[in-house]
């Protein structure tokens, strides 16, 4: 199969509909449907059949999609390391990153990578920590920025901690959580994180909040708080410092020490190799450690 043939196969696989695909690829229906034609026709058998939800693949089509992803993954992993033999910084920089980060303090690591290497470019993926690890090991991503603990065997660099903030327009103290009837906002996140959260809550309460309201995203939490609709907890990275609301730390019952979340570089030492993948960490690095002086 060739190249374009190959991009066919995984454009059908992932949009699963034959206009959708055509679109991504510049071809017209009746000529994407004439190339499914011929491919078929190579293979020897039906690859995909027409149905209510779109496109379907055959067991047979299962198998030469996986066979076409393979293939262009190859190629790409073929031409950075021929890429990294050059002094120049290009290829494609393939980033898998915490939302929270990525929505707050990854934008302004990446505007001072594509100034200074305008021949590299950016491929990003959000998401939790367990898809962004799945992404690593799947090949999918050349680096992973992921929060709190996780279970890495490879390459990891320490990056900075922020701390978690009861954030509300009303409550000034810890205590007066015990009698309140705002609701506490809360995003959904990776089981890691929600667990560090219960753990403080058990600790310092007997029972759980009254009235609870759960959102998708993190912004969307941070604004129902500084618009006065309940109160939430939240990291420090999302937090200006200008916000008009009332910022009580999270500490431990029992030590009284910060509550704390930690962000880690992770990888596989190979991709760290990549140029592309060097020169990024350098500049993630910078930026961590100014971060972490403005933390002090």
């Amino acid at each position: 199969m060739t190249t374009t043939e190959l991009e066919i196969i995984k454009a059908l696989a992932e949009e699963g509909n034959m206009r959708k695909a055509a679109e991504r690829l510049f071809l017209s229906q009746p000529a994407l449907s004439q190339r499914l034609q011929t491919i078929e026709k190579e293979w020897g058998t039906l690859l995909f059949v027409r149905s209510q939800k779109g496109l379907e693949p055959t067991p047979a089509g299962e198998l030469v999609i996986a066979y076409a992803k393979e293939a262009i993954l190859k190629k790409e992993e073929t031409a950075e390391m021929i890429a990294s033999l050059a002094n120049k910084v290009h290829g494609t920089l393939k980033i898998a990153c915490a939302s929270i980060v990525g929505q707050t303090w990854l934008p302004q690591v990446l505007k001072e990578f594509v100034s200074t290497y305008p021949d590299a470019k950016i491929s990003l993926m959000t998401g939790w920590s367990s898809e962004i690890m799945k992404a690593l090991y799947e090949g999918e991503a050349h680096i992973g920025i992921v929060r709190g603990q996780v279970d890495w065997k490879s390459k990891k660099q320490y990056l900075f901690r922020d701390q978690l903030y009861l954030v509300d327009k009303e409550i000034t103290s810890i205590d007066e959580l015990n009698n309140t009837r705002r609701p506490f906002i809360q995003f959904k996140s990776d089981s890691n994180y929600y667990m560090e959260i219960q753990r403080w809550w058990q600790r310092h309460f007997s029972q759980k909040p009254g009235r609870q309201l759960t959102v998708d995203q993190i912004e969307t939490c941070k604004q129902l708080a500084l618009n006065g609709i309940g109160y939430a907890i939240l990291p420090s990275i999302t937090l200006v410092g200008d916000e008009d609301v009332n910022k009580i730390p999270l500490l431990n019952s029992e030590e009284e020490f910060e509550l704390t979340r930690d962000t880690w570089l992770i990888g596989y030492d190979s991709t760290f190799a990549l140029k592309q993948v060097s020169a990024f960490t350098e500049l993630v690095n910078k930026h961590a450690e100014r971060l972490r002086n403005e933390l002090q």
